[in-house]
């Protein structure tokens, strides 16, 4: 079982259903999946670069990404309809949970000058979204290996109706959110 799903069910959901006065704990809002999402411009002229990328995601996740493709395309990029250009990975249930512990625990404390992630990234229907600019913070990634560092999306998706309960429930979880 996850570290993080057992405090879940015996802390946060209690708690929130104090606070909130819910009925049933069915109302209680809860973490419905992350998704994590790298794009990689570079692609279109490199196709060996998106195999790094795959690997390092799989590497951090636990779980192997699927390649995002273009939908329109763009003469300015030298970008056509369908080539890949980022891969992501939706987690949901225990690999979630871990992926959150790993995140918090460990890559966010190795963050350089980290005060906190923004309060304001909520989408005004109870989801989160995080920009991390390093790969490197995760333990999994070894530095001597990667070719370039790149960024990557986490997306915290919710059952909250309001931003709120949200940050209440991320807060719970210990999401360390700027003063």
């Amino acid at each position: 079982m996850a570290r993080l799903w057992d405090k879940y069910r015996e802390e946060i959901r209690p708690r929130m259903m104090k606070d909130n006065d819910y009925g049933s704990i069915m109302e209680v809002p809860r973490l419905s999946k992350i998704t994590v999402n790298v794009g990689v411009g570079e692609a279109t002229q490199n196709a060996k670069v998106l195999e790094t990328v795959l690997a390092e995601l799989t590497a951090i996740c636990g779980q192997k990404p699927v390649l995002t493709r273009a939908r329109k395309s763009v003469s300015n990029f030298k970008l056509r309809q369908g080539m890949p250009i980022g891969c992501m990975v939706t987690l949901r249930r225990h690999r979630m949970y871990e992926f959150m512990d790993r995140l918090l625990n460990v890559a966010m404390p190795r963050i350089r000058d980290f005060r906190g992630v923004s309060a304001k990234a909520f989408d005004g229907r109870g989801n989160y979204n995080l920009g991390l600019t390093e790969q490197i913070v995760f333990p999994e990634i070894d530095y001597d290996k990667i070719d370039k560092i790149r960024g990557m999306t986490v997306s915290f998706t919710t059952t909250a109706r309001t931003d709120d309960e949200a940050r209440q429930l991320l807060t719970g979880f210990g999401m360390p959110f700027q003063k």
